[in-house]
């Protein structure tokens, strides 16, 4: 895609206007009807997604390509955006630790920045990952615990933190960075542990797992959506654990997915052999999350396992 396909709202007069790039992702389009919720005249950017102009939610698509030289400049300056929320970047699972697009990404990013705040651009919220942190640490600390990627993917979103840190220092920007862990939910990608458990046992095929020993920080999507939103609506700055603070096995995380489809004879642990790079441990301290923003996830496990179990049920027609 070489071109913008814009469709411009004249007459707009809001004091919030956000500018969201990864609008159909899997976090970034749950977070669109909290944004209108709060009050934000919404613009969402989408490279796949065939349509334009504004939807019956009253968010307003513009369809292209962020990655693409110049196109950064171009849409901040029609849109001309109060705040920016920016997720997109290349996530292709089993692909997106490794892939030389990690740098293409950065590169977009540090262009939409510089657009944004060039133009009077006044916060920005950007994703950032728990892959950025010294997983030999176990427990990760905004504050505390060393930043020490062992991936590109890592390595690249700890540059844009770092880069996004100083150019807000020293321009004024009011900026954000929100750590993502562990998410699941609706609509994610259909290898991605959570999902593809599901689909193997509704299908009435074996789901095949390592041991499961492994702890990790689950947060369903809409409330990683929900906190991105408010983390946006606020004035905190710097890095923000976006998390669920809660320590659970993936052993227990499946086993659950088992039991609830009433199918735990399908589940086969140790059936795949466990990642030897992996930390036993990653768990998030989400002090910052809580305190200083104020906010609470409104899903535990279970009630998050139930709504995607019945979101698979409806795609895959299964009854």
């Amino acid at each position: 895609m070489t071109s913008i396909d814009l469709e411009v709202v004249s007459g707009s007069s809001s004091a919030k206007r956000v500018l969201v790039t990864g609008a159909t992702g899997f976090i970034g389009q749950h977070c669109l009807h909290y944004l209108v919720n709060e009050g934000f005249e919404v613009h969402a950017m989408s490279r796949s997604r065939h349509k334009t102009g504004v939807d019956d939610d009253g968010v307003h698509w513009y369809l292209t390509d962020l990655f693409n030289s110049g196109s950064q400049e171009t849409i901040v300056n029609e849109v001309r955006p109060t705040h920016l929320l920016h997720f997109a970047w290349y996530a292709e699972p089993g692909h997106f630790w490794t892939a030389a697009e990690n740098l293409q990404c950065v590169s977009a990013s540090l262009a939409l920045l510089q657009a944004f705040g060039e133009q009077g651009g006044e916060r920005v919220v950007m994703a950032g990952t728990c892959a950025e942190y010294d997983w030999g640490q176990g427990l990760c600390l905004e504050s505390v615990t060393p930043r020490k990627p062992s991936t590109v993917y890592g390595t690249c979103k700890n540059a844009l933190q770092e880069i996004l840190s100083i150019y807000s220092n020293q321009f004024g920007l009011s900026s954000a960075w929100g750590r993502i862990f562990f998410l699941y939910g609706p609509k994610e990608h259909p290898s991605r542990l959570v999902s593809s458990v599901i689909q193997s046992i509704l299908r009435g095929e074996t789901a095949r797992c390592s041991s499961g020993e492994q702890v990790r920080d689950f947060m369903y999507v809409t409330d990683v959506a929900s906190a991105f939103v408010a983390l946006l609506n606020s004035d905190i700055q710097g890095p923000v654990n976006i998390a669920s603070g809660e320590a659970i096995t993936l052993k227990d995380v499946v086993e659950r997915i088992a039991t609830k489809l009433g199918r735990p004879e399908l589940l086969k642990l140790g059936a795949r052999s466990t990642n030897l790079q992996d930390p036993p441990l990653l768990l998030a301290d989400i002090s910052r999350l809580k305190d200083e923003l104020g906010w609470q996830p409104s899903f535990d496990i279970d009630r998050g396992l139930d709504e995607t179990i019945a979101w698979w049920k409806e795609e895959l027609k299964w009854s």
